[in-house]
């Protein structure tokens, strides 16, 4: 299957109304389809059926995405590249989306997509890649591509590349274990 075609396999936790998500996790999720102009967020809908475990994990995955010591621009590098890695369509759906509106066009992301070696990345992007490629593959990174990376980016910036990517794989590997819906079946 390629990370293009949805997945064959049936559902396995359907996204939660109402009733299955309780009134905060289904505010929280409406405003989440607002955001990104859908009836309905599938990942909210689902994680939100744990309750708790759903409010425990919203901040973190929010100052990734919106807040954190990356440039946006860094962010979805990463998240793009993890989603590539991991054939998550759903993650990718949702990002390529996001990261053109952070900078990222088609052809950027196309680039992404080629890997570290792709013509007309800049070192920085070079480096990121190579980067995400080694920790999610071999779930550490190289100390060659830790010194490139260090040249790019702070302390507390390299902390949080660890965590973002952390984050997105077990997100694309939770996701599709759950197989949780497209929002945009396109």
């Amino acid at each position: 299957m390629s990370s293009r075609e949805e997945p064959t396999a049936p559902v396995r936790i359907p996204p939660g109304g109402f009733k299955e998500l309780g009134p905060l996790n289904w505010a929280i999720a409406k405003a989440g389809a607002r955001g990104i102009r859908r009836p309905r967020f599938s990942l909210m809908n689902v994680l939100g059926r744990h309750r708790v475990l759903f409010l425990a994990w919203l901040p973190l995955s929010g100052y990734l995405l919106y807040a954190g010591k990356l440039s946006r621009r860094d962010a979805e590098t990463v998240i793009l590249r993890v989603g590539h890695l991991r054939g998550c369509e759903y993650e990718l759906q949702q990002h390529r989306r996001l990261a053109r509106s952070r900078g990222l066009d088609a052809e950027t992301q196309a680039r992404i997509f080629a890997g570290p070696d792709a013509e007309g990345l800049s070192d920085r992007e070079r480096t990121l890649i190579t980067a995400t490629d080694e920790f999610v593959v071999t779930r550490g990174v190289s100390p060659e591509t830790w010194q490139m990376l260090a040249g790019h980016f702070t302390k507390p910036q390299l902390i949080e590349f660890c965590l973002l990517a952390a984050q997105y794989d077990g997100l694309a590997a939770t996701i599709t274990t759950l197989q949780v819906p497209l929002d945009f079946p396109d």
